[in-house]
């Protein structure tokens, strides 16, 4: 009877003879198995802080953009004092405990609507990576022109977010600039307060 080439586990005899002790050798194995999965590791920690951070981001913008909407329904600033440099530093002083100073990025639209009917048809896209607000079919530029006592207003806040991990700044993304958009908007009628 004549003996196989392989062993009992298929390994040619002759690998085993060139390299005796390599393959039952079990030193290194725990650095070999931490070096393949480190990166994999890496990449999922980078990604959950990077969502918990924007998502935090989003929620303390959203907060800012409802008071300023009750500042407005309640007359604490009316028409005769607001106007786009004053909006967003109000909304800056506050958002720059998550933001790079002065708020670079940081895009804000108010104006009053003739019925609540009319605000809805407000919307955005993003087009080739730009912010775009439409009203029905027709595009509009971005204006800060707050309405009167009992008047309906629509706020909206757009914040352009850096990526701040590189590598994951393809996928999550959806601006020109490498940043993504948050966004938060009210509709409200303002409150009977008296007109300054």
């Amino acid at each position: 009877m004549s003996r196989d080439a392989t062993s009992g586990n298929g390994m040619d005899s002759t690998a085993r003879a060139k390299f005796p002790g390599f393959f039952s050798d079990r030193r290194g194995s725990t650095a070999m198995e931490f070096a393949m999965l480190a990166i994999p590791f890496a990449l999922l920690v980078f990604a959950i802080l990077e969502s918990c951070i924007s998502f935090a981001g989003q929620e303390v913008m959203a907060n800012i953009t409802d008071d300023v909407a009750r500042q407005l329904r309640t007359g604490q600033l009316q028409k005769s004092n607001v106007t786009e440099s004053s909006i967003k530093q109000l909304i800056c002083s506050r958002l720059e405990i998550m933001v790079a100073k002065d708020c670079p990025g940081l895009l804000v639209d108010l104006r009053e609507y003739p019925s609540f009917a009319d605000a809805a048809t407000a919307s955005f896209k993003i087009v080739n990576g730009d912010i775009v607000l439409t009203q029905g079919t027709n595009s509009m530029s971005f204006t800060v022109s707050p309405g009167l006592a009992e008047s309906i207003n629509m706020l909206r806040v757009f914040y352009k977010w850096p990526v701040m991990t590189d590598f994951l700044a393809k996928s999550m993304a959806n601006l020109k600039d490498g940043n993504t958009l948050h966004f938060a908007s009210v509709t409200w009628q303002n409150e009977p307060f008296n007109d300054n």
